[in-house]
């Protein structure tokens, strides 16, 4: 098969790329960044160097393939000026127009936990609004809405406060369950749903551990060396404060708390806890826990 890949070499986009390839399959890796070309090369990809925002040259790589992966990559959420619902709509109107121009007749797409929300979901209220402007595409397009559920790796974020505090403070966490995912397995999940068969459209969660704020501390914890570490529980007012004192855009973050309030009312999860995997991914948080203590050691 040959496969589009979007995201570049990024932590869902490098693992898939090399398991696709091990595969056998012919993988096309999109990215922006001309540097990353010697990488993608190395991992026995072919590079295609271009803008998600330009139309024509999505078209002209998508064209010929059997399979895509799109994702929408991260942005700057201390630009002030970033209208992140318009980024995923542009995007997500973007795909939408080189999948029907290119012929391309299957999509993997990489969504998220709460996308199926219209609204309450706050930062990802993009990715609801992204797979409505795909499933508008003809019914003889295939796409899989691929929800993975919150990142290990945005733990990350957490590591001045612990450093400084010795906590970890937030809205959400202490004692409510929250599904965790590692890139690993997504990546995983990716590649099965790219090389499948299936017609239509359909949704497939990923998670890898089910864990409560409290499970994570501990864990965390014993990795680096400070097995009193806690998560408490901070109000949406102080999350928001702590946040825009740090330069982030005010309108981010106030969708980032909101998210995070959503986790903790349950509003979130619901679907997927509705609809949670029959298997979990294969990457533990204890796992990813030797990798964080790793990075905070070097801090």
């Amino acid at each position: 098969m040959k496969i589009i890949v979007t995201g570049s070499l990024g932590h869902i986009s490098q693992p898939l790329t090399a398991e696709l390839v091990q595969n056998g399959h012919e993988i096309v890796v999109i990215s922006s960044n001309s540097e990353r070309q010697t990488a993608i090369e190395a991992l026995g990809a072919t590079a295609a160097i271009g803008s998600l925002e330009n139309v024509d040259f999505l078209t002209a790589t998508f064209t010929g393939a059997d399979a895509v992966y799109c994702m929408v990559p991260p942005n700057n959420y201390f630009d002030h000026s970033l209208d992140l619902h318009a980024y995923y709509r542009r995007l997500g109107h973007n795909y939408a127009e080189a999948i029907k121009r290119s012929g391309v007749k299957h999509v993997v797409n990489l969504s998220t936990i709460g996308a199926h929300l219209e609204k309450g979901s706050g930062i990802l209220i993009g990715a609801h609004d992204l797979a409505g402007i795909l499933d508008a595409l003809p019914a003889d397009v295939a796409i899989t809405h691929m929800r993975p559920t919150s990142f290990y790796y945005n733990l990350y974020s957490y590591l001045p406060m612990i450093k400084n505090q010795g906590v970890i403070a937030t809205n959400y966490g202490d004692g409510d369950i929250v599904p965790w995912v590692s890139p690993i397995d997504i990546a995983a999940a990716v590649a099965e749903e790219l090389q499948s068969t299936q017609t239509g459209r359909k949704i497939r969660y990923v998670c890898s551990e089910e864990l409560t704020g409290n499970e994570v501390a501990t864990i965390l914890g014993e990795a680096m060396g400070k097995p009193d570490l806690q998560w408490v529980a901070a109000t949406d007012e102080q999350v928001l404060n702590g946040l825009v004192s740090v330069g982030m855009s005010p309108k981010i973050a106030a969708g980032l708390v909101e998210m995070y309030a959503s986790l903790h009312t349950g509003l979130l999860s619901e679907d997927y806890f509705r609809n949670r995997p029959a298997v979990t991914g294969k990457t533990k948080m204890t796992d990813f826990a030797k990798e964080f203590a790793a990075v905070y050691n070097q801090k």
